[in-house]
């Protein structure tokens, strides 16, 4: 019920409106954004370099309403790999189709995105496409399948809580694509998506196990302690290298055990947005963890 109403709430453009241009309510966006402009990302992606963690930067945004805006997103994330690599930074880039515009025209949004991966591929990068919606999966697949044959250097999300993420699974691995296993964050019809939480986790398990012996260097996107705990206990027992698949995370979200993860060896990646248009993405965030709620609370009425 808390999860559906903060879904609620993401769509709500008056509400975003005023978040996004309130001084108050933008103090917020610091807990899980790196910032507003992409120095103040790299500057946060320095810091974790230093401390063993690489980066996947993402300039928020999605959903744009013109073409031009699609090409403006394209171009700003140009930029971001040629800083990444100028900097010598570990990290790559991840996007949304809407925000290259793919509810305007799938051919502009096929062309946006391969200027970009084609350049990642040229800088020995990589573009992560995030996964939206369920109505968008075909469409995100399809783009992928099609640049991963042009260039390389291309991977995608797939969600735990879609039934057919495990037949998507097998045919990513097949064409070694890399994926990214997340559980899902959009509020998805019980046709499509397993409606109860114990029927997710045991989906991304189940699926984290077939990644880790089938697929190319998988990113396993959670913060349940319980499932990383499983994980490593899995790997440990089929002797998995460390070093073939990484754990992901969310800036802003349990540092504590992403610090442990790291001296213990394995790899962690954050995934670090920044960006003006970050209130979708914090509202997905709370919906998550509605235990997050508590940080606004302590913080909107801080002086």
């Amino acid at each position: 019920m808390v999860r559906s109403f903060f879904l609620f709430l993401s769509r709500l453009k008056w509400l975003r409106r005023w978040m996004e241009t309130a001084s108050r309510a933008q103090r917020l966006s610091t807990r899980f954004v790196a910032g507003e402009t992409l120095d103040q990302a790299l500057a946060v992606s320095r810091r974790l370099h230093a401390e063993g963690i690489t980066v996947t930067l993402d300039h928020l945004g999605e959903s744009v309403s013109t073409l031009e805006e699609a090409a403006e997103a394209r171009d700003i994330y140009l930029r971001t790999l040629d800083a990444i690599h100028t900097d010598g930074i570990q990290g790559n880039v991840s996007l949304k189709l809407t925000q290259f515009g793919l509810d305007l025209s799938y051919e502009q949004c096929l062309a946006n995105v391969d200027q970009l991966v084609r350049r990642a591929a040229e800088l020995g990068s990589f573009v992560r496409v995030d996964m939206e919606s369920s109505g968008y999966t075909d469409g995100t697949l399809e783009l992928v399948y099609t640049l991963h044959a042009r260039h390389g250097a291309v991977g995608v999300v797939i969600q735990s809580y879609l039934y057919r993420s495990q037949a998507d699974i097998d045919k990513l691995c097949a064409a070694k694509i890399r994926v990214r296993l997340c559980k899902g964050a959009y509020l998805e019809p019980a046709a499509v998506a397993f409606p109860r939480k114990s029927d997710v986790d045991r989906s991304y398990l189940e699926l984290t196990r077939y990644l880790l012996q089938n697929g190319v260097y998988p990113a396993l996107a959670t913060h349940d302690e319980a499932i990383i705990r499983q994980t490593c206990r899995f790997v440990t027992e089929r002797q998995i290298p460390r070093d073939s698949f990484e754990f992901q995370m969310l800036y802003g979200i349990r540092r504590d055990v992403q610090r442990r993860l790291v001296a213990e060896g394995y790899r962690v990646r954050l995934y670090v947005p920044f960006g003006k248009a970050w209130y979708p993405y914090y509202m997905r965030r709370l919906a998550e963890r509605p235990a997050n709620v508590l940080f606004i609370l302590r913080n909107l009425f801080r002086r």
